[in-house]
């Protein structure tokens, strides 16, 4: 680690944490394979489940329709490092000098991951790019697509911080985020809602599918900025932001 690495910068020791937090993300060689497949499976999804070309329709609703299942994957998978990483190789300590509180080292790690996460959907673009030429779509509502789809994998991260500071392992943090957000994203979908109806009746379905990201994206792929949506993913995000804080203040 070099000098740089080690202590902020005088005077906005807050900004070297996020840029100290989001380069870590491409110096190593994982960070372009996550941001490959989560494009690959992206495109392929659309088009070749979705049937994005063969609707005839100038729209990424379709394409929206399978960002729950992407994020509910490379959400935990960047977020694992945020905690148990510094854990692992004992360099928490070191982190917690630096003249920032526990809470704006967590921001700082936080907002880096969730800008990896926004590189990862800027990525994407050429699929909307893609159906202007082939038509003329509605850029506002693909505006709205693109804005649910970045809430969504704030949501994502901020379960995915709870697990990363629970553990020292990146691989328990990623499988106990991804089986989480895995869940979240079951919610609201048709089988699963009838499974949950046997369970806990259908009333109590209505208020668990609240709970489910896709439910709370659909509105966005319509071109909807509803702010119960809005508030659910952010609220998923930095409550999940403040406990991960609370349980590594607590260790």
């Amino acid at each position: 680690m070099s000098s740089s690495e080690k202590t902020p910068a005088a005077g906005r020791p807050f900004t070297a944490m996020l840029r100290r937090e989001f380069a870590g993300y491409f110096r190593t060689p994982l960070a372009y394979v996550f941001l490959a497949v989560f494009n690959a499976f992206a495109v392929s999804l659309a088009f070749f489940v979705g049937g994005l070309y063969e609707s005839g329709i100038a729209s990424l609703d379709r394409f929206f329709l399978y960002h729950p299942w992407l994020w509910a994957f490379l959400a935990p998978a960047a977020g694992a490092r945020l905690w148990a990483e510094e854990r692992r190789q004992g360099t928490i300590e070191l982190l917690l000098t630096w003249p920032i509180t526990v809470w704006q080292a967590a921001l700082g790690k936080f907002l880096a991951a969730w800008l990896f996460l926004a590189c990862a959907l800027l990525m994407t673009v050429p699929v909307a790019l893609t159906v202007g030429w082939l038509g003329d779509p509605d850029w506002g509502v693909i505006a709205a697509g693109y804005a649910g789809s970045l809430l969504c994998a704030g949501a994502c991260l901020g379960i995915a911080a709870i697990a990363s500071a629970l553990t020292r392992s990146q691989v328990i943090a990623f499988v106990t985020g991804f089986l989480a957000c895995f869940i979240l994203v079951l919610i609201g979908y048709g089988v699963f809602d009838e499974l949950l109806a046997g369970a806990v009746g259908s009333a109590g379905v209505d208020e668990l599918r609240r709970l489910g990201l896709w439910r709370n994206l659909e509105p966005f792929t319509l071109g909807l900025v509803d702010l119960r949506p809005v508030a659910y993913f952010l609220s998923v995000a930095f409550a999940g932001l403040g406990l991960s804080t609370l349980i590594v203040e607590r260790r």
